[in-house]
């Protein structure tokens, strides 16, 4: 090879011996994406999950289900055997678990996260859990030279599939900075609320409408059907009329009303009743310590309480529908007796 004359995008010009050859180039692509862990394979986490394995991030995962695990290995995820191993191996660790107790333990515990973080980690939780536990952990894992966010997530497991979630994130600019591009491949309206603890006091508040709001669709639906209107009407009119809301017109509680949504399934799937019943009760919790009104919240936990209570804390909380259809004749004084107790 004599010399090489001028480079094409594919390829490189050589002259050999006064004949010229056109030799193809082997294209590098970078590498530099961040490595990540996610830990909680649950009806969210394994669609954000396989979202983030889709846009070429290099995953490894964890979770006690360990049949939800082999799904997201058999789609190129790696696998931990513990947190603290999860948490050696990767740049950045997220987290979507059920309550703030499972939160601590992941973190805290001899094998959590904190254990195996390694510097200047970026750990971003997207658990729905007290702000004052949010807190506690950022404070830990700034003493360990790791960055912290609360990440908390609006949705539901539809959005979780679409990668159209809403992240509510709470944390310092920069840490906000090195989160969204993760979290955009997973969502698509990231916020950042204000400091630490900020996106679980948004996220919160946005639940705790939702949960109102269900139980009143759920009431509107059985109303208006029970008294002869068509169902699907009845939504067309609402869903175009000052009654619109999210679980009307995306999530409606009515079996069949909407296709592919959990009522329409017999409420598998979805967001638990007893997950609604938890954050509905973490804003009446923060409510209550912080000294302001809530009655309406108060009446939606206990609602939501009583359902769980019936047999209905395992499927989607639009299932009141459902359960409105065989409610015993005391279900309104259980709740005013709960009510009640709780004000003593």
């Amino acid at each position: 090879i004599e010399s090489c004359l001028f480079f094409v995008p594919a390829s490189c010009m050589f002259t050999v011996k006064g004949l010229r050859l056109i030799v193809p180039l082997t294209r590098h692509y970078s590498t530099s994406k961040a490595s990540v862990g996610f830990i909680g394979l649950g009806n969210m986490g394994a669609f954000q999950a396989l979202n983030l394995l889709k846009k070429g991030y290099p995953l490894t995962v964890y979770d006690l289900n360990t049949s939800a695990v082999q799904r997201l290995v058999d789609s190129g995820a790696q696998k931990s055997m513990t947190p603290k191993e999860l948490a050696s191996k990767v740049d950045v660790v997220i987290t979507m678990l059920p309550s703030s107790e499972h939160v601590a333990q992941v973190y805290q515990s001899p094998d959590g996260v904190f254990a195996g973080a390694r510097k200047n980690a970026l750990l971003l939780d997207s658990s729905t859990i007290d702000p004052t536990v949010t807190r506690q952990l950022e404070k830990e894992a700034s003493n360990l030279n790791t960055v912290m966010l609360d990440c908390p997530v609006s949705g539901g497991s539809l959005g979780a599939e679409a990668g159209t979630l809403t992240f509510m994130v709470g944390g310092t600019d920069e840490g906000f900075a090195r989160a969204k591009p993760i979290l955009e491949c997973m969502g698509k309206n990231i916020i950042h609320c204000g400091g630490v603890g900020a996106g679980q006091v948004v996220k919160l508040s946005n639940n705790l409408i939702l949960g109102v709001s269900m139980l009143g669709v759920a009431e509107a639906m059985n109303l208006g059907t029970k008294l002869g209107v068509d169902p699907k009407v009845l939504a067309s009119v609402i869903n175009t009329s000052s009654g619109r809301c999210w679980s009307s017109d995306t999530y409606n509680p009515y079996p069949g009303v909407l296709a592919g949504v959990p009522s329409s399934r017999g409420y598998s799937g979805g967001f638990q009743t007893k997950l609604m019943k938890k954050d509905v009760g973490l804003a009446v919790q923060a409510a209550k310590a912080a000294g302001i009104p809530l009655p309406i919240g108060q009446l939606s936990f206990l609602g939501y309480e009583t359902l769980q209570d019936a047999g209905f804390g395992d499927r989607d909380f639009g299932v009141y529908f459902e359960a409105l259809q065989s409610l015993p004749p005391n279900f309104l004084q259980t709740i005013v007796e709960k009510l009640a107790k709780a004000n003593k």
